[in-house]
């Protein structure tokens, strides 16, 4: 997998009159993690799908690796991008593996069957996410962690350079959630990641952009962007940002009642 330069210069989306996402220009160099943080409804999730096609720009263009991905054969731009989702699609009477071997689709023929080496990394994807003792099991019996550490699996092995991740902490335990962000930077690939938490999006990501009211408000380093002034104009909460005594990364504690 080579991993792919991934933009989205003045990309707005426009419903219904109301601009869920105004002129973002967004920038994620090959092998780079940034994380994609702010608050509910500041058009994260709005960008995210403009990123793996699921969203059209109203204005603006997202490429990867120069080219517009919405001038991209599918199949092409499925080689290229894996997505997971926020929100589990509904994988009626698929078994855990059938859910995860659809990352093989885009290489393959049509109607074409898996063959070893699809099983192997199929089989390899759950391992690396826990669930590889899940693969028989039907997928919509799982309990939610389950159900997003299998779409995590899906998206890896897609075998792309480059990923988007929306919330792909969100329903996992403490462990999983270490566990899934570690994978994502040891794969090397290029990722934007949209996340809740800052406290994972520090020490996983080196560079955080912020969203509110569908515009980009920061975009840097951790260190630099997550100061006490923002989470307050942003959040509208009172916190402290202190470095973390082990391995000197921001680490955020917001004031209970604020």
């Amino acid at each position: 997998m080579t991993p792919g330069d991934l933009r989205a210069d003045a990309v707005s989306v426009v419903v219904n009159g109301r601009a869920l996402v105004d002129e973002v220009t967004l920038a994620a160099a090959p092998g780079e993690v940034v994380a994609l943080v702010g608050p509910n409804g500041a058009g994260k999730s709005t960008l995210l799908r403009t990123f793996y096609r699921a969203t059209r720009p109203s204005a603006g263009r997202v490429t990867l690796d120069g080219q517009d991905v919405w001038g991209m054969p599918g199949k092409q731009l499925a080689r290229k991008l894996a997505a997971v989702l926020q929100e589990a699609p509904g994988e009626f009477e698929l078994t855990v593996y059938d859910v995860a071997a659809m990352a093989r689709t885009p290489f393959k023929r049509p109607f074409e069957g898996d063959g070893a080496a699809d099983r192997r990394i199929v089989m390899d994807a759950l391992a690396e996410l826990d669930v590889a003792g899940l693969a028989d099991a039907p997928f919509d019996r799982l309990s939610g962690g389950e159900k997003q550490r299998v779409l995590i699996a899906r998206a890896l092995a897609q075998g792309t350079g480059t990923m988007v991740l929306d919330e792909p902490t969100n329903h996992l335990d403490l462990r999983h959630q270490l566990d899934a962000l570690r994978l994502v930077r040891r794969l090397g690939v290029t990722a934007v990641v949209a996340l809740h938490d800052l406290n994972l999006a520090a020490a996983f990501c080196g560079r955080v952009c912020v969203m509110d009211a569908g515009r980009l408000v920061a975009d840097g380093p951790p260190g630099e962007v997550l100061t006490e002034q923002l989470l307050a104009e942003v959040y509208g909460v009172a916190a402290e940002v202190r470095p973390h005594p082990a391995t000197g990364l921001p680490q955020v504690s917001v004031h209970p009642g604020t």
